[in-house]
């Protein structure tokens, strides 16, 4: 099945619109580009790997997807069994990455906080 691709400068144009037409921003990146990140597109929710649970997901907006590989590869699995269920669904073109790259805007998020090493935790 063909994906639908949003491109960036679409997307970004949508949710500058700032109304009810703007799309549910979904990421959908895998755990460690997603946990190492400190970043997100703006509004997006987080659907964490590897179930997916989309029941939380809006029946009456559009649902754009977006992981970390310019190739889409997990966006577009995403959207597609989206698209399945009846949702209208697309993915970023160039994910995350290419979104960057433009620097267009961003929404902070935490990273994982490491724990500090404890003292004489090394064997030798």
């Amino acid at each position: 099945m063909a994906v639908p691709r949003i491109t960036k400068e679409e997307l970004h144009q949508r949710i500058e619109g700032g109304d009810a037409t703007a799309p549910m921003l979904v990421d959908v990146r895998l755990k460690y580009p997603y946990e190492h990140s400190t970043i997100r597109l703006p509004g997006a929710i987080r659907l964490a790997p590897p179930d997916f649970d989309t029941s939380s997901l809006p029946r009456d907006r559009d649902i754009v997807t977006y992981d970390s590989d310019p190739e889409e590869l997990v966006g577009a699995r995403v959207a597609a069994e989206l698209i399945r269920q009846g949702q209208r669904a697309s993915v970023l073109q160039g994910g995350i990455v290419d979104w960057l790259a433009a620097k267009l805007p961003t929404e902070s998020k935490d990273a994982p906080k490491q724990k500090p090493p404890q003292a004489g935790s090394l064997k030798g």
